[in-house]
């Protein structure tokens, strides 16, 4: 073990009691312990040991093509283009990749005349993010500009920086998360010292963000000397699914607007849509369009809110995970924060060049008439309808368990079921030195091989107990996945209301 000398003092580098002590206070449930525990068993069933199934089913966390979704054709052709550009001369290219991928290769090279390994500006190719304005404008219907827009490494990157530029580390700033939420941003509060300021959606309500619930929070805090910096929402929301009516989201743009709050809206999913006649609408578009309102207090809100918006090529139905692409748009952001933005950004160079072409095949899709568009479009409603079907069949087998209440997903990838727990499992699990839903997790896991996420990783009201799965096992593998879980859930709660200790 490495030492190290400050005066007098010798202590070991590699000492947990000389790292970042915000770094313990840290936790990110969704690879947390039962993902470590599904680990050792996959290696347990690669050394031919003999458990109570053959596969790891990862319903834990939004990776579309570790459990069998297939990558996009046309972003692939050109992304295998740019990345070997000699195939561009090989003679049989134009039999080998279609006439629109070749196009798009080229263009792209063009903005990497050295190729993809040369860092480029830390914002990011001002090509791809004019290409991310456009689709901006296009969606929301008002002007976009590339110079509010930066790439990142994915939308979890973004937010990262996002609040290393606003909050100090203080300990007294803090930030408005929903509860239950995904865990990125209590995990980053931790890290970087700044108060997580749960707010609680209304289960009973289809998981209603209520302003009256924002408000309450938000004084409770302000009481305690909290300086509360942001709300972030997270829109189709992730565990719950919920969608966001227009009205409501002006109700919460006039909140972030009187109470001097920056709005960090978490729009990935905002084409895992599941409910008919709705459209995803975000938050920019709805304070542009109160901006031009004829009621000087709506106008008012909508041009000095402060809104920062992220997406990914990660979910959708582009399902990227790997890549690492993502961007974030600037909305009524001072030029001065900005400017500290890049300065930041320029501490990691760039993101990374395969994601930032990610992000340009994301929002500049082949369009009716290219040689790919017929394959784009099967593959896009391929996916897109697949995922609706399962989310349905799969809310509905949940809904039909015992003690298991679960509102419809309206978006995102996943369910959020409530569970009612047999006194017995809350006993075993108060010995286990566990919450009662790890506990119930952990159990379906070495049960069944199927791996979800205790809804204690995201938060809940005290008192109930959730998990978060995944809409995202093969079509053709659904029905049996139902079953296994179908079945452990009749045994575990039989097991445990007869008093038993153990399965």
């Amino acid at each position: 073990m490495a030492l190290a000398c400050i005066g007098t003092t010798v202590y070991a580098a590699t000492d947990t009691s000389s790292l970042n002590p915000w770094l313990a206070d840290m936790e990110y449930s969704v690879r947390g312990e039962v993902l470590l525990e599904s680990l050792k068993l996959k290696e347990a069933l690669a050394a031919g040991e003999e458990l109570p199934f053959d596969e790891i089913i990862s319903c834990n966390i939004g990776n579309p093509q570790a459990l069998g979704q297939k990558p996009l054709s046309f972003n692939r052709e050109v992304l295998s283009l740019i990345t070997n550009p000699s195939l561009l001369e090989h003679p049989s290219v134009t039999t080998m990749f279609k006439e629109d991928a070749i196009k798009r290769a080229k263009t792209y090279l063009e903005q990497f005349p050295l190729g993809l390994g040369p860092y480029t500006n830390s914002q990011g190719i001002a090509y791809i993010r004019q290409e991310v304005a456009d689709f901006i404008e296009a969606r929301d219907g008002f002007p976009a500009s590339k110079d509010e827009i930066f790439l990142t490494d994915g939308a979890s990157a973004g937010v990262r920086l996002v609040m290393q530029t606003l909050f100090t580390s203080s300990g007294n700033d803090g930030v408005l998360v929903p509860f239950p939420q995904y865990p990125l941003y209590t995990a980053l509060s931790a890290l970087f010292n700044v108060q997580s300021v749960p707010y609680y959606l209304d289960e009973s309500n289809g998981w209603e963000l209520k302003v009256s619930e924002l408000e309450a929070r938000l004084a409770t805090a302000l009481a305690a000397g909290t300086v509360v910096k942001a709300l972030v929402i997270i829109a189709p929301g992730n565990p719950t699914g919920q969608t966001l009516s227009e009205e409501n989201m002006a109700a919460l743009i006039t909140f972030c607007a009187d109470k001097g709050l920056v709005l960090l809206a978490d729009e990935v999913y905002q084409e895992n849509i599941y409910i008919d006649n709705y459209e995803f609408v975000s938050f920019k578009k709805v304070a542009t369009q109160m901006a031009q309102s004829n009621s000087a207090a709506v106008a008012t809100a909508g041009k000095t809110a402060e809104i920062i918006s992220f997406h990914t090529i990660s979910k959708g139905f582009i399902g990227e995970c790997g890549l690492r692409g993502g961007y974030f748009e600037l909305y009524n952001i001072s030029p001065e924060v900005k400017a500290q933005m890049y300065k930041l950004a320029s501490i990691t160079l760039c993101a990374n060049t395969h994601g930032q072409v990610g992000v340009g095949l994301m929002v500049n899709r082949p369009q009716p008439g290219d040689a790919s568009y017929e394959i784009f479009a099967e593959e896009r409603d391929g996916i897109l309808g697949a995922l609706k079907r399962r989310s349905i069949k799969i809310t509905k087998a949940l809904q039909e368990l015992e003690g298991v209440t679960c509102n419809p997903s309206e978006g995102a990838l996943y369910a959020f079921p409530q569970i009612t727990l047999p006194p017995g499992a809350v006993a075993a699990a108060e010995r286990a030195g566990t919450a009662a839903d790890t506990f119930y997790c952990l159990e379906l896991l070495r049960s069944t091989g199927i791996v979800t996420v205790p809804g204690s990783g995201f938060g809940q009201v005290d008192g109930t107990w959730h998990f978060r799965v995944t809409f995202l096992p093969p079509e053709a593998q659904v029905d049996s996945f139902i079953q296994k879980l179908q079945s452990f859930h009749a045994f575990f709660m039989d097991k445990y209301k007869a008093g038993k200790d153990e399965l």
